[in-house]
């Protein structure tokens, strides 16, 4: 692959690492939340925790899916919900709709990290590939660390802080964009990933078991504290 079409294809890939590094704004934005609504200290911490929930929920249908439709459509998919998300509270600012966003963030955030660094293999080997992954990460980190920043200067310009989420949003359109125009190659699947063969390797169904119940406590959690908020 030459170096210029090589650049055409890492620029929205990487583009896609930065969007993967949108979950991290969940903790500076439960910071404003929580004095906006007036929440409840259970509720906050739950907030940021949620994020990582989803990989618990999602990750297995993931994998599936992904040897259905491909790693490219499947990494599309977290970027548009990815979008759907830090399009929420540009229409609606509320408890429930940062909830909602919130879930939507994980959910994305799930798929990408599941289907990004497979689809980076299609398109780096050999030697190169561990630098890519390496650079990657540290797309993902400055995202990171501009998010605070990013509210911050919206409290103080525009007295909004909530002006990171249609500039972030901006974002993820930009990388839906130009990863749906890109062509990767992608090689066979055995179609061997699906649901079935995931859970076996927890070994037997009550490892599934086990699983899913720490799902449902979490879930009994969140409402506990949903309704502690509220009341």
């Amino acid at each position: 692959m030459s170096s210029k079409k090589f650049s055409a294809v890492i620029v929205p890939v990487m583009l896609s690492f930065f969007a993967m590094g949108f979950v991290d704004l969940v903790g500076t934005a439960t910071n404003y939340i929580k004095a906006d609504f007036d929440l409840s200290d259970a509720f906050a911490n739950l907030c940021t925790t949620m994020v990582f929930f989803w990989f618990l929920i999602v990750s297995i249908p993931t994998g599936a899916l992904m040897n259905r439709i491909g790693r490219r459509k499947t990494t599309l998919l977290s970027l548009a919900v990815t979008a759907v998300a830090l399009l929420v509270p540009v229409l609606n600012y509320s408890a429930v709709s940062m909830t909602v966003s919130f879930c939507l963030l994980g959910i994305g955030n799930a798929i990408m990290q599941v289907s990004l660094n497979p689809l980076v293999v299609n398109i780096v080997s050999g030697d190169r590939l561990a630098s890519t992954m390496t650079f990657g990460q540290f797309v993902k980190a400055i995202c990171s660390f501009i998010a605070p920043l990013v509210a911050s200067w919206g409290a103080v310009q525009f007295d909004n802080w909530r002006v990171m989420f249609p500039i972030f949003m901006a974002v993820a359109v930009i990388a839906v964009v130009s990863l749906g125009l890109t062509n990767i190659r992608e090689g066979e699947y055995n179609g061997t990933g699906g649901f079935k063969a995931s859970f076996s390797l927890l070994g037997s169904q009550l490892g599934a078991v086990a699983v899913m119940s720490a799902g449902v406590v979490y879930l009994l959690c969140m409402y506990m504290a949903l309704r502690k908020s509220y009341n």
